[in-house]
């Protein structure tokens, strides 16, 4: 019988999380008791996990503990403060054990993978001035469409200007065009690195994702990305992509989620 299995991934310790019906995964520098899954041993890249973030324990998960599950089962990923939903019509004042992800749904059936919902991008007057103004510069046009500002846009305001760019032209042939079209048209995109999939696709994405990051830190490296926005470079580039690759290579469904602070 196919199973469903969950993985939170956190870095920090918390005794909320633990009555959670999840698998918890501790990742960083902070300690984790015993409840907690920790990527290490293996083949790993926890020395990068300041820039990867939950992407470290993809890559383990992936090289160390994939191979325990068969092609039927489900295998998936959160975060300490965002969680996949039971179905698209909870209570979301019903507490959160009540409400999370615990058993596949029917509605799954037909599908191989599951995605975020997506969220609308958007972008501000003055932000647009402040952190875009290179990107007007080259299209005036973007003023009329602020409320739906495209994913290239909101990248290089908030991650660095010409950084996805520089990244699609280095990624693999097959994907490359499609996606830098993928992100000069799309003003939504499916969020937080977060999905479910049978063991197969989720091979082929890691088989993907992984080696075009690993050829990006040639170009952007790590001593020079400061701050929130450029820290987590690589965590943010794979998000973008994710939601791109899983409408291309699966038969994906969008699902709900919330997010709920947790510490």
């Amino acid at each position: 019988m196919a199973k469903l299995r969950i993985y939170c991934i956190t870095n920090k310790q918390s005794d909320k999380l633990e009555k959670l019906s999840v698998n918890l995964v501790g990742v960083g520098r902070n300690s984790f008791n015993s409840n907690y899954l920790k990527c290490e041993g293996g083949k790993n890249i926890n020395s990068k996990e300041k820039n990867y973030s939950e992407l470290t324990f993809h890559y383990w998960f992936w090289k160390n503990k994939l191979n325990e599950f068969t092609n039927d089962d489900w295998i998936g990923f959160c975060q300490r403060r965002r969680f996949w939903l039971n179905s698209k019509s909870e209570n979301l004042n019903n507490p959160l054990q009540d409400i999370i992800l615990k058993k596949i749904p029917a509605e799954w059936a037909d599908s191989n993978a599951v995605i975020c919902e997506p969220i609308q991008l958007g972008t501000k007057f003055m932000k647009l001035f402040k952190r875009g103004w290179r990107n007007l510069i080259r299209s005036p046009k973007i003023l009329f469409s602020l409320n739906k500002s495209s994913i290239k846009l909101h990248f290089d305001m908030h991650h660095g200007y010409g950084v996805l760019d520089k990244s699609i032209d280095i990624m693999r042939i097959e994907d490359r065009e499609e996606f830098r079209d993928y992100v000069n048209s799309r003003s939504f995109y499916n969020p937080h690195i977060m999905f479910i999939s049978k063991k197969t696709i989720m091979e082929k994405y890691f088989n993907d994702v992984f080696p075009w990051l690993f050829e990006c830190e040639k170009i952007f490296g790590f001593e020079n990305l400061k701050g929130y926005d450029q820290t987590r470079l690589y965590a943010y580039l794979s998000e973008r992509y994710l939601s791109f690759w899983f409408k291309k290579y699966s038969n994906y469904i969008e699902w709900p989620w919330i997010f709920q602070d947790i510490n």
